[in-house]
C-alpha cells in the first residue's frame, strides 16, 4: 500500500516513464498484434492501460483526463501514446493537487469491495506493470525492439558490453 503522497509520487513517476518507454516503441503496424485468436491486440492491451487510469481514479473522486472506457482503440500508436501521456500526467496532477497524506486512507467503493486509495493507487500501478509486461511479449512477436525496463533487453545488453545471453 502506498502511504504517503511522496512515495506515490516516485512510484508513479518511474513507473509512468516505464510504460512510456514501452509506448514509445510501438509502431502502428504492430497494433494488430495478438498472441492468438481471441485475445487482445498490442493496441487494445495498451488502450487498456490508458483507459485504466481515469476509469479507476474516477471511483476516487478524481477527475483524470482520458479515454472512457468506451472508447475504441485509436488507430494510430501516436494517438495512443498521446493518450497516455495525458492520462498519466493527468493522475499525478490530479492526486498531488487535491489528496493529502490522510487521504491514501479513505475508502472507496471498488468493484463491489472497499479499497484504501493508498491501496487503489497501488493497484493501479500493479495493473500497469502486469499489462506492460503482456505488451512486451506482443512487441516480440511484432518484430519491434524492445526497450529495457527493470534493466537490458536482451537487445540492449551489448550496449552495456555484456555478452547477450544464451536461449
Amino acid at each position: 500500500m502506498i502511504t504517503t503522497i511522496e512515495q506515490f509520487k516516485e512510484y508513479w513517476t518511474r513507473e509512468s516513464d516505464s510504460t512510456r518507454k514501452i509506448m514509445s516503441a510501438l509502431t502502428d503496424a504492430s497494433l494488430g498484434q495478438r498472441v492468438a485468436d481471441g485475445h487482445r491486440t498490442l493496441g487494445r492491451v495498451a488502450w487498456h492501460i490508458v483507459q485504466t487510469i481515469p476509469e479507476m481514479a474516477s471511483r476516487t473522486g478524481l477527475s483524470v483526463k482520458g479515454p472512457a472506457e468506451t472508447d475504441a482503440v485509436p488507430g494510430t500508436a501516436d494517438e495512443v501514446k498521446t493518450a497516455y501521456d495525458i492520462a498519466a500526467s493527468s493522475l499525478l496532477e490530479q492526486i498531488t493537487g487535491n489528496w493529502d497524506d490522510d487521504t491514501l486512507g479513505t475508502e472507496d467503493e471498488m468493484y463491489g469491495e472497499t479499497w484504501k486509495r493508498g491501496f487503489t493507487v497501488k493497484v493501479l500501478i500493479d495493473h500497469e506493470i502486469h499489462h506492460r509486461g503482456q505488451m512486451t511479449v506482443l512487441m516480440r512477436q511484432a518484430g519491434l525492439k524492445v526497450p529495457g525496463v527493470y534493466g537490458p533487453s536482451m537487445e540492449e545488453w551489448e550496449q552495456y558490453g555484456m555478452k547477450k545471453p544464451e536461449v
